[in-house]
């Protein structure tokens, strides 16, 4: 068995560059797994100066500055935050406290449904499976509303956390982006000098992540603006908060959009019933998954992590149940490195039984 372990090391891992790859990784994920929540400032400032590094750059290809981008880009960014908190977030809180408001009248709707379905169709349901599902509902319901009361006890801590990230991130992606170089610089002190393998996952990473990052960015302003129009020009209720909702599931790939279904079904219903307008809405909102899937989507993220499906799904399963929400959120660039890394893993192999090893 030691044999066995030995021969197994030395056939993948005594390669000084696949070992300093390995050892990178794992302290990556042991600092995240431990101040994860801690760093969450950190991590959101890295991220959106990530995103606006692009048009940063985009100015100094044009032969402006530097310092003068990032002032430029930063101010930009401070004035569409301003626009989000004032405008956009109020209007988002009274669509939501209006729908809790209804959210009895509601459930008693659904409730009417499914006593109705023993009459209809009392050769396939019973009124006992009926009240079984009704059971299940209200737990479930319980459930969330002790949630929302825990929250709603903890709210002074939210407040207190929301109002320290609104002034710790910014400042964070300002300095992200005018030291960039030197952060990088710094940190390159602590590495190794044999890290060819790493730098070039690295790179291979980073311009994938961006790439995908800020075509998500897109894809998800483009659906969410023609899913407010479309519920809009249905004059359907609560369309702002469906079609932000709408906006943002296009970040966890294909079971965002399934998932959508429901409350745009359910407000639907209860606003118009089994109506033409209920087939209308749910109509119109398959034709914008599925122009989102089959045009927008390739169009942005043309040769983009070219990952499949499976791995996709598989990726959201897994970073989703170790790190929860932002475990869904990052599930596909998480899947990118993970790809990287088996490629040069491969290649690298590849290369050593051809007589290239370092």
């Amino acid at each position: 068995m030691k044999e066995l372990f030995r021969n197994w090391y030395n056939r993948y891992f005594s390669d000084p560059q696949v070992f300093i790859l390995g050892i990178l990784l794992i302290l990556g994920f042991v600092i995240i797994l431990l101040l994860g929540k801690m760093l969450v400032p950190v991590f959101a400032g890295i991220v959106i100066a990530f995103l606006l590094d692009g048009l940063v750059s985009l100015f100094v290809r044009c032969r402006i500055p530097r310092r003068v981008s990032v002032i430029a880009v930063f101010l930009v960014f401070m004035v569409c935050l301003m626009v989000l908190l004032v405008v956009f977030l109020p209007l988002l809180s009274d669509q939501i406290g209006q729908l809790f408001q209804e959210l009895p009248s509601m459930i008693a709707g659904v409730q009417k449904a499914f006593m109705r379905l023993p009459e209809r169709y009392p050769d396939f349901i019973s009124e006992e499976q009926v009240q079984n599902v009704i059971g299940f509902l209200g737990s479930q319901l319980t459930n969330v509303g002790q949630r929302l009361l825990s929250l709603s006890v903890a709210s002074v801590r939210g407040v207190i956390s929301i109002v320290v990230y609104l002034i710790l991130v910014p400042f964070l992606v300002f300095f992200f982006l005018k030291d960039k170089a030197v952060i990088l610089q710094w940190l390159s002190g602590f590495l190794p000098g044999n890290r060819g393998l790493a730098t070039g996952v690295w790179q291979e990473v980073n311009q994938q992540i961006a790439n995908y990052l800020r075509g998500k960015i897109w894809e998800i302003i483009i659906v969410w603006g023609a899913s407010y129009l479309t519920f809009l020009l249905l004059n359907m209720q609560f369309a702002l908060l469906l079609s932000f909702l709408a906006g943002l599931s296009v970040l966890v790939p294909y079971i965002g959009a399934a998932f959508m279904y429901l409350p745009v079904a359910l407000i639907a219903y209860f606003q118009w019933g089994w109506s033409a307008e209920f087939a209308y809405a749910l109509i119109a909102y398959s034709i914008i998954q599925l122009l989102d899937g089959n045009l927008l989507a390739p169009l942005l993220l043309s040769g983009v992590v070219n990952l499949h499906p499976v791995a996709i799904i598989a990726a959201v399963l897994v970073f989703g149940g170790l790190w929860g929400f932002w475990g869904l959120i990052f599930a596909v660039p998480l899947a990118t490195l993970v790809h990287a890394v088996i490629k040069a893993f491969v290649n690298r192999k590849k290369d050593w039984k051809g007589g290239d090893r370092l």
